[in-house]
């Protein structure tokens, strides 16, 4: 592949070096790529570790390598999670490399926080780069909003502190009088130190809410729109009749179990492997580590295409209803042909994020889910193919999702790191498993929990099969909501506490507390108001709708225990507590949730409902158990955890 979008040497340079103080110290990972390394040598005459820039790079490094630098101490904090409501595992391995855009986000995080706080004049939050701020990359981007500190119901900056003196030294005061000009990176890391260290960064709710509801909005958008490549299935064929509703469901759950997290799970070593690659300097590395995954995620759906070949014969010994079961079999047939699109999907994702670039698969996603949802409207009702056409429109749908990465990748950002096609690709595979097979153990114990509820409601009947299947989408659904919120706010509560910033980082976290209890309430109105209302959107059958009402309270009422326990999870992975939530969630999921749904389901006979009672229990559990942990959490704790790490990196 022509590289026809390489950055720039500078820019690459920078990166790299930078990155490259992030590298993984994962023994598993660190040998592998040792050993690659050793075979590129003498590949890559152009290694990215400097040279012509080399005071740049060392400049660049130094100011983010200040222990109480947003930028500095950035970590993005690891989880991965494949299904909703599932346990929030945190992924394996140590950080990934910041990349060039959070390092910008961060150090324009600095500025906001140093003007809110009175430090630098609402001008120097908004500095646009010039001379040698441009030269470093554009680390100082161009900003025409309004300063925090200038806003409506924010204190006055003081006259005497509206810019620097041009002679700033070591012993210019904190907040002395200056002449107007731009500040330098030097002059603001100095600020922020100082600021640090004298404890006057402080954050408020509004600064917070603002910084939260930026980086989540855009999650949300991706979540969602991820998730409706399965809703539009279920919204298309629940039409047909209660049966075919009860067989794209129990479809669903046999390729998420069985294919979608089996590729998810292996592929999360490539958190770990493309991201010590591209921290290498060595950048033809993450095409190997992806090319790799590749081929072995094709090799691993040899077995899988066989299951689901034979499906209906396993699925007719396991599920009372023979014609349900029968129907099953035949989607997963026609959806096997979009099995190698979304292995080679789920690894180019990770391709592309160890090179800092996430957008990639919203913009993916922005094209192929609303042509999912024409296609399965296209061939099940215009061309009336019925039944059979759902898995049809999936099947390409997860055939183009590559080929728009691809495109992607060919024209807008990341084809420096393509190694082409190479017989290295199936050398070395030792690391990859050993790295891949805790991520799928991890993945398959996340999503059978919620999974089986929906093989259970199997043997009540036909009714209560698509009862369960609309249900389960419903809260699947208002679940693509708080978790995005629960990410943002684990960012902004990891780089706090990377900052040493105890006080802001608590802010935050009741912040982002106090947005999840809005979500959930307005979740909660959302699904008891409509109730009624709703399962029609799905189902045409009377006796599903009137199953569907009758539990949506019960999933009405625990949205808020569903946000709450998605948003403790968050703050503990920013606190690096992750192992705490993964525990937790576990035990009451397994535990707690599934004997007492099955009891009552089965022994008390309460249906449908019974369900869902083990799973509103377990909730609401999750939330306290993890709520009373926070509270009593040793904040200090994380920030002495996050200077050791940062040492060390």
């Amino acid at each position: 592949m022509p590289p026809h979008n390489v950055r720039s040497v500078e820019s690459a340079e920078h990166q790299s070096s930078f990155s490259r103080s992030f590298t993984s110290s994962s023994p598993i990972a660190a040998s592998a790529i040792a050993r690659d390394l050793a075979d590129f040598a003498d590949e890559d005459p152009n290694p990215t570790d400097g040279g012509s820039e080399s005071s740049t790079v060392r400049l660049a490094s130094s100011y983010a390598s200040n222990p109480h630098s947003l930028a500095g101490s950035y970590r993005r904090p690891g989880y991965f999670t494949t299904v909703s409501h599932a346990t929030v595992v945190p992924a394996t391995g140590e950080p990934q490399p910041i990349t060039q855009g959070e390092r910008e986000q961060a150090i324009e995080e600095e500025r906001y926080l140093l003007s809110d706080n009175r430090v630098i004049s609402a001008e120097h939050a908004h500095a646009k780069p010039h001379g040698l701020q441009h030269k470093l990359s554009g680390i100082l981007p161009a900003s025409s909003k309004q300063s925090p500190s200038n806003q409506p119901g924010s204190p006055p900056v003081s006259g005497g502190r509206d810019a620097e003196a041009d002679s700033a030294t070591e012993t210019t005061a904190l907040l002395g009088p200056s002449g107007n000009r731009e500040m330098s990176l030097d002059e603001i890391d100095r600020k922020w130190e100082e600021a640090v260290t004298a404890g006057l960064i402080h954050t408020t709710w509004k600064r917070e809410a603002k910084v939260i509801g930026k980086y989540s909005l855009p999650l949300m958008v991706t979540f969602l729109l991820q998730y409706s490549l399965t809703v539009a299935s279920i919204f298309t064929i629940g039409h047909l009749g209660k049966e075919e509703l009860g067989a794209v469901s129990l479809a669903s759950m046999t390729v998420s179990i069985t294919g979608n997290a089996v590729y998810s799970g292996l592929a999360t070593s490539l958190d770990t492997l493309c991201a010590q690659a591209y921290g290498s300097g060595k950048r033809k590395l993450v095409g190997l580590q992806m090319l790799r995954m590749v081929w072995f995620l094709w090799l691993v759906t040899i077995p899988i295409a066989v299951l689901w070949y034979f499906s209906e014969h396993i699925l007719t010994k396991i599920v009372p209803e023979t014609e349900v079961a029968a129907m099953a079999g035949l989607y997963l047939k026609i959806a096997l042909l979009g099995a190698p699109g979304y292995a080679c999907f789920e690894s180019g994702k990770r391709y592309l994020q160890a090179q800092g670039v996430f957008s990639a698969s919203l913009y993916v996603l922005i094209v192929c889910a609303p042509l999912n949802a024409f296609l399965n409207w296209f061939f099940v009702w215009k061309l009336q193919w019925g039944f059979i056409g759902a898995p049809i429109a999936v099947a390409i749908t997860e055939n183009l999702l590559p080929l728009c990465l691809f495109v992607y990748v060919y024209f807008a950002v990341g084809s420096e790191c393509w190694c082409g096609f190479t017989k290295r690709a199936f050398q070395n595979w030792g690391p990859m498993i050993r790295l891949a097979l805790p991520g799928l153990i991890m993945v398959e114990a996340e999503c059978l929990a919620f999974e089986v509820l929906t093989l259970a409601s199997s043997y009540l009947g036909t009714s209560e099969l698509a009862a369960q299947s609309i249900l389960a989408t419903i809260s699947s659904i208002t679940w693509q909501i708080p978790f995005p919120l629960s990410i943002a706010g684990s960012t902004r509560v990891a780089n706090l506490i990377g900052a040493t910033l105890v006080g802001a980082a608590k802010t935050s976290a009741k912040v982002s507390f106090c947005g999840a209890v809005i979500v959930g309430l307005l979740n909660m109105l959302l699904l008891s108001t409509l109730r009624s209302y709703i399962p029609m959107l799905f189902s045409s059958d009377p006796e599903v709708i009137d199953i569907v009402a009758q539990v949506l309270p019960l999933c009405a009422a625990f949205q808020l225990f569903d946000a709450l326990a998605a948003n403790c999870n968050g703050i503990l992975r920013g606190l690096g507590r992750q192992e705490v939530g993964g525990y937790i969630q576990l035990f009451c999921y397994y535990v707690v949730a599934m004997p007492i749904s099955m009891g009552t389901t089965f022994s008390l006979g309460w249906g449908v409902m019974g369900l869902w009672v083990g799973v509103a229990i377990a909730l609401g559990l999750v939330s306290l158990i993890e709520g009373l942990f926070i509270s009593r959490a040793n904040w200090d704790r994380s920030v002495e955890e996050a200077l050791q790490r940062n040492e060390l990196t």
